[in-house]
């Protein structure tokens, strides 16, 4: 119902456009989310935002250099990443959720995830 896709191999200082389909049943009034997880790492969080398409939000890490954003004609979240970093390593997940809180536990609904390599 969720699938990620757009990952590849970047250079450090590139840029990369993850995009997640959304099928199978409607997501209104839910709040989609990107989050990653790195090697040996936790899944955290990255970047949310209102099925309506407002109140996006970020993690620290990912401020002011992603943007999350919405087609509704396509159904589709995408994920707008520049200046990529080596630290931005990771397989990054698309998910949805019907709480107000965007938590790793909490979403209701996970895509498989896309890898996207930082090089140095």
């Amino acid at each position: 119902q969720l699938q990620a896709s757009g990952g590849g191999l970047v250079q450090a200082g590139d840029s990369q456009r993850l995009s997640c389909e959304a099928s199978g049943r409607t997501f209104n009034f839910y709040q989609m989310a990107w989050f990653r997880q790195a090697p040996g790492n936790e899944r955290e969080f990255v970047a949310a935002i209102r099925w309506s398409g407002v109140s996006p939000f970020y993690s620290d890490s990912v401020r002011g250099r992603f943007t999350i954003s919405k087609d509704n004609a396509k159904n589709m979240v995408n994920l707008q990443m520049n200046s990529l970093k080596p630290e931005d390593t990771a397989v990054y997940y698309c998910a949805a959720t019907r709480r107000v809180v965007v938590t790793t536990a909490g979403m209701d609904y996970w895509g498989k995830g896309t890898l996207v390599t930082v090089s140095s």
